[in-house]
This record gives C-alpha cells, structure tokens and sequence, in this order.
C-alpha cells in the first residue's frame, strides 16, 4: 500500500536539504500578524512582500477574527513582537457567496449524511463583517491602542489589497 502523503514527504526531504530557519527564535521580524482565510489562492506573505519569520499568520476560513484568532493576536503582541495586525478577507469567499443552508447541503451531500447541525461562519456582508472583526481587535483589553490594527480586502484575481477600514 502506498502512503498517501509519500509525495509530500518528498517535497519535505528536498525542502530540508536547504532549510535555513534552525534555531530561529519564532518572533515577528516585521512586526506583522495577518488574519485571513484559508483560501489557497492567498498567499500571507508573498502579498505583503514577507518572509518566513516576519509575520505570524492565522488563517480560518473565511478570515475572521474567531475567538481563536483574538487569543493568537493577543499572544502574537505580548509574547511575539506584534505591532501591526492586518484582517485580511478576501473576493470569491465561499464563506461570503453562500447561505448557511446551501454550505450544509453541499456538505451534507458530499459527507453522505446529514450536516445541518454543523456552523459555518458564513459572511452575510463581508463589509460589516470586516467593520466589526477590526473593531473587536481593537477593543480587546489585551491589546493596547498602540497596536495598529487594519481591515483590507484581498483580490484573488488581481493580487492587490484594498484598505477598508
């Protein structure tokens, strides 16, 4: 039987046969922590022109700032030198082109059984939704005013970031 991740061992092998990041202390160089969504078209750092070690990146889907994602920015400050925090969601989000239903029927059909008790953070309007995930960064009580905190949205097609907020 072959192993199902064997292609990525691989990858993995080559990978470490240069990897330069041993001993790293783990800290945001840059200062930089980015929520955003777990949508592979989204590439955290590339699209702000960082490397590894210059940001610390927390991805969901959808892009929200989850209670989870309020304690990774809380630590990332206080333990990991974050000055500046990008919420970043993005265009063609299914979490935002899709009810609540139609994600529990695609699921549900795609599981072969019933899904309608699962939640999904589905984004009735992404503006609204980006309004209040900066606004519930920067009300935290864990995280000073000196930490600037930004909302933006990503475009798939073309790259770019738009500030929002």
């Amino acid at each position: 039987m072959t192993d199902p991740f064997e292609d990525l061992l691989a990858a993995n092998r080559r990978f470490a046969e240069t990897f330069a990041l041993s001993g790293f202390d783990g800290v945001a160089h840059r200062g930089v922590a980015v929520v955003t969504c777990m949508d592979s078209r989204i590439d955290p750092l590339g699209m702000l022109g960082l490397q590894p070690g210059d940001a610390k990146i927390f991805r969901n889907p959808g892009g929200r700032v989850t209670q989870a994602a309020l304690e990774a920015l809380v630590l990332g400050v206080h333990l990991l030198n974050v000055k500046r925090i990008l919420v970043v969601p993005h265009t063609r989000c299914a979490m935002a082109s899709s009810s609540l239903e139609e994600l529990r029927e695609r699921v549900s059909r795609s599981a072969g059984q019933d899904a309608s008790w699962q939640t999904f953070g589905v984004v009735e309007d992404q503006e609204a939704a980006l309004e209040d995930d900066v606004r519930t960064v920067r009300a935290h009580p864990l995280i000073p005013e000196s930490v600037e905190v930004g909302g933006f949205l990503y475009d798939v097609d073309s790259g770019l970031l738009d500030r929002r907020v």
